[in-house]
């Protein structure tokens, strides 16, 4: 951990600070919360982060242990960057900070949010009450990536990849996702306008799933 600045604090929560502080640091670890990434797939979803800073981040967060490096195998034979078991447990840590950011005065409004970041702000914002008695699995595509949400009788799974025999298809953007669950947009309007398609299943389902997070007070991206 030679490259690594430290506070020289033997808290540990400045040792933390440490290993995850600079900045970029936990964007990259949010952006591997739902599943491994290439670099080329982290720089495009970190699009103001610079491929020389997202290196050196990588390799800190390598030598901290809350990342490691895998090939994969052929056919794809391509490095991915993903969470140890220990870096995975930053994610109540970045949902909390993710609820906390919604509150804040200042929040930027009309700023894109990310495919991940996305996604995070749905498991964010499930209502446990609302989702009893619902299973359901559905794939939503973005332009870049894909993921699978599981619903089951009240919890939610989400992770990168398409999903298996699922009962709805949803293909839109990260904003417009959000805007569907948080804002009061509804399907019929964002198929009308062209920033929605069901690919399977039907307007009925994808209003069930999109009603099982209540709009906060604020955007939680």
């Amino acid at each position: 951990m030679g490259s690594l600045r430290t506070y020289g604090d033997g808290c540990s929560s400045a040792h933390a600070l440490d290993l995850v502080g600079e900045r970029w640091a936990l964007l990259i670890v949010r952006d591997l919360l739902f599943g491994p990434k290439r670099f080329t797939d982290l720089q495009a979803g970190l699009v103001h982060g610079s491929p020389n800073v997202l290196t050196q981040r990588l390799r800190e967060l390598e030598e901290g242990g809350v990342v490691r490096r895998r090939r994969l195998p052929p056919p794809a034979s391509a490095n991915v960057y993903e969470l140890t078991e220990w870096g995975a447990e930053l994610e109540p840590i970045l949902m909390a900070l993710q609820r906390w950011g919604a509150h804040s005065p200042s929040l930027p409004r009309g700023v894109p949010v990310g495919c991940d970041a996305a996604m995070l702000a749905l498991k964010n914002t499930l209502d446990p009450v609302a989702a009893r008695g619902v299973w359901m699995r559905a794939e939503v595509r973005f332009a870049t990536d894909t993921f699978q949400i599981a619903v089951d009788d009240g919890t939610i799974h989400i992770a990168r990849g398409p999903a298996d025999h699922a009962d709805l298809i949803i293909e839109t953007d990260p904003q417009t996702l959000e805007e569907l669950a948080f804002t009061g947009l509804t399907v019929d309007a964002a198929e009308r306008a062209g920033t929605v398609r069901l690919l399977r299943g039907d307007r009925s389902q994808a209003e069930r799933l999109l009603g099982l997070f209540p709009a906060p007070v604020d955007s939680p991206s």
